[in-house]
C-alpha cells in the first residue's frame, strides 16, 4: 500500500539522512550557547521546553529556530532529541505497545529488530547500514535513560548514579560502534541489554525494542515502526472508519484535549462538541498534563460502550458534562458538496483526505453539483494531509483529459512509476483549487498536475512542501512500517520537498481568520480564500460559459 499524507493528528472515531554517524551531543552542552544573544535565547527556550517535557511544542520551537539559524548545531541536535524523546514518550503513552510489545521474550524481540532492520534496508528510499542503524538505536536508548516515562514504566527507583553510568557507557564504549554483521548487531545489543539489567534490572526485551524502534526514529519525519494500536489506527483512516466518539483532537498542555475537528454524524457532534473546545477530563480522569496518546487510550472502547467527558469552552472557565456513546463512524473525505453561487452556478467542494472511498465520494459529489447546475468549481484541499497516491491519481484523472499526472522515483526498480491520464470522459469545467500551508503529499500531487495542465488557479497560501512516498508493510506481532521509499514527481518533473506549490493568487489571512475550521464549517462570506477564488470564477471569461 502506498501512500502519500502527512503524519495526522489522533482521530477517534476514535535526522540526519545519509550520515554514517550519530553525533553526540548532550543536553548540558546547550548552554555553552553562541554569543548572538537570539541564537542563545532560542537555545534556552528549547532547552525549557524539553526539561518541561513539552515535546511537540520543542519540536516546533526547534523547527522554527533552525530555520532562522540553519548552521547552529545546538538547535540541530536540539530537534532530534526533541524527535527522539517524543516518540520514547509516545510509545510509553501507548497502551498496546506496554501491552503487547514489552512483553515479548528475548528472542522474539530479537526476531522483531530484525524483521524490522531488513524491510528497512531493502525498501528505504536510502540506503541505510546496519551500522547507521544500531547507531541510533543507541542514541534512542541514550535518550530513554533520561525520559521520565520511560523511567517510571522501566526502573522506578533505580540509583542515578547507576543510570548515568549505564549513559556514559553507552557515550563511550558503544556510539557508533562499527559493525560489519547482524552477527554483530546482536552481539553488542545482548551485550547492552545484559549491562543495562546488570546496573539497573532492565529487562533485555526492552532494551531491544529500544533499539528496533530507535532505528527507525532515525530515518525521516515520515518514516515511522508502528505499534500495534498506531497500525491499527492508520488502517483505520485509510477505510475511513472505525469505533469511537468521532473526534480529531491533540494535546495542549495545561488545558486538555483540544478539539481540532469534531466529525459530522458522529456521537461527539450530536452531543455538542465543536471544535475549538477542549476535553479537560475523560471518565474522572484529568487529562489537562496528558499527552494525546494517554487520552486516546481512555477514549478507545467497546463499540455500544460510553465515556463520560468534562468539556471547556476556551472562552470561559464553565466546563459541562457530556456522556457520549461509542460507535462505529464513518469518514467522510467529502464532508461539504454545495452550489455557494446560484446565480453562476459555482460549486464548492471540500475534501479533507484521500482514502479509499474519496474517488466515488467525488464522483457523487460532483454528478450532484451538476444536476444542480454547476458550471464551476472550487476544490478546498486546505488542511488535507493527503493519503493514497491511487486515490490522488484517479481523482486527478477526472479532471486531465491526458498525459502525466504524477511520477515516483525510488531506490528501487519496483518504486519508478508514470501514472497518466487514461480514464474516458473528463469534467472540463473551470477549476479554483485552495490550499495552505497544511495541504500535503496526495494534496500536492493534485496541486502539481492542475498548474503543470494549466488544468485550474490556485489560491491560498504555500503548501506544505511533502514531496515523498511512504509505502506501508505488514509486520509481526501485529505491528506495522511506514518508509518512506520513493520522492514523487510534477507532470513537467518538479519536486517541490521543503518548499511547496505556491499559489497562483495568494491570499494573506487576517488576524482575525479563524484559528479551528470544522470539516462540516462553511461560512462563504467571512472566508477569504472562498472570497478570492469566487472572484477568480466571476471573471468575464468564465461567468460567460
Amino acid at each position: 500500500m502506498r501512500i502519500a499524507g502527512r503524519w495526522r493528528r489522533t482521530t477517534f472515531l476514535v535526522a540526519l539522512l545519509g550520515c554514517l554517524t550519530v553525533n553526540f551531543v548532550g543536553v548540558s552542552a546547550e548552554h555553552r550557547s553562541p554569543s548572538d544573544p537570539l541564537v542563545r535565547s532560542a537555545i534556552d527556550e528549547g532547552v525549557r521546553l524539553e526539561q518541561s517535557r513539552q515535546w511537540r511544542d520543542a519540536i516546533d520551537h526547534y523547527k522554527q529556530s533552525v530555520k532562522d539559524f540553519p548552521e547552529n548545531d545546538h538547535l540541530q541536535y536540539g530537534l532530534r532529541r526533541a524527535k527522539f524523546q517524543f516518540g520514547i514518550d509516545r510509545r510509553y503513552s501507548d497502551a498496546s505497545f506496554k501491552e503487547e510489545l514489552l512483553t515479548l521474550s528475548t528472542a522474539e524481540a530479537f526476531a522483531l529488530f530484525d524483521s524490522v532492520l531488513d524491510q528497512v534496508r531493502d525498501h528505504y528510499v536510502d540506503p541505510i547500514t546496519t551500522t547507521w542503524y544500531v547507531a541510533h538505536g543507541t542514541e534512542s536508548l541514550w535518550l530513554s535513560l533520561s525520559n521520565q516515562r520511560f523511567v517510571d514504566q522501566n526502573m522506578y527507583g533505580s540509583d542515578e548514579q547507576k543510570v548515568q553510568k549505564l549513559r556514559d557507557t553507552l557515550r563511550d564504549e558503544y556510539w557508533n560502534k562499527r559493525l560489519r554483521s547482524r552477527a554483530d548487531a546482536h552481539a553488542m545489543i545482548r551485550e547492552v541489554a545484559d549491562r543495562a539489567n546488570s546496573l539497573l534490572g532492565l529487562n533485555p526485551s526492552t532494551v531491544i525494542l529500544e533499539y528496533a524502534f530507535g532505528g527507525c526514529n532515525g530515518l525521516d519525519d515520515y518514516s515511522n515502526f508502528l505499534t500495534p494500536g498506531r497500525y491499527r489506527d492508520l488502517n483505520s483512516n485509510i477505510d475511513g472508519e472505525f469505533v469511537g466518539i468521532g473526534i480529531v483532537m491533540e494535546a495542549d498542555m495545561g488545558k486538555g484535549m483540544s478539539l481540532i475537528d469534531v466529525l459530522p454524524n458522529s456521537p461527539a457532534f450530536e452531543n455538542g462538541l465543536q471544535a475549538g473546545e477542549f476535553i479537560v477530563e475523560v471518565d474522572g480522569h484529568d487529562c489537562r498534563e496528558m499527552t494525546t496518546d494517554e487520552a486516546a487510550g481512555l477514549l478507545t472502547g467497546a463499540s455500544g460502550s460510553f465515556v463520560k467527558l468534562e468539556i471547556q469552552d476556551a472562552r470561559t472557565p464553565a466546563v459541562r458534562t457530556v456522556v457520549c456513546p461509542r460507535r462505529a463512524v464513518k469518514v467522510d473525505s467529502v464532508p461539504i458538496a454545495e452550489i455557494i453561487d446560484d446565480e453562476q452556478g459555482i460549486g464548492y467542494i471540500r475534501m479533507t483526505g484521500f482514502q479509499k472511498s474519496s474517488p466515488d465520494e467525488m464522483d457523487a459529489a460532483m454528478n450532484r453539483l451538476s444536476q444542480q447546475g454547476m458550471r464551476s468549481l472550487i476544490w478546498d484541499l486546505r488542511g488535507n494531509p493527503g493519503g493514497l497516491l491511487s486515490a490522488a491519481v484517479q481523482i486527478c484523472d477526472r479532471f486531465i483529459a491526458e498525459g502525466r499526472i504524477v511520477s515516483t522515483r525510488g531506490r528501487n526498480v519496483d518504486q519508478n512509476l508514470s501514472y497518466s491520464a487514461n480514464r474516458i470522459g473528463t469534467w472540463d469545467i473551470p477549476v479554483t483549487l485552495l490550499i495552505d500551508d497544511h495541504s500535503a503529499s496526495a494534496s500536492e500531487i493534485v496541486a502539481g498536475a492542475m498548474r503543470d495542465h494549466k488544468r485550474g488557479t490556485i489560491v491560498g497560501r504555500q503548501s506544505f512542501g511533502k514531496w515523498s512516498v511512504q509505502t506501508i508493510y505488514p509486520g509481526t506481532w501485529a505491528t506495522g512500517l511506514r518508509l518512506t521509499t520513493a520522492k514523487f514527481y510534477s507532470p513537467n518533473g518538479d519536486n517541490w520537498s521543503k518548499i511547496g506549490v505556491k499559489p497562483d493568487v495568494e491570499v494573506a489571512l487576517s488576524d482575525d481568520a479563524p484559528v479551528h475550521r470544522g470539516s462540516s464549517d462553511l461560512d462563504v462570506e467571512g472566508d477569504q480564500d472562498i472570497q478570492a477564488a469566487l472572484g477568480v470564477l466571476r471573471a468575464p471569461q468564465y461567468s460567460r460559459r
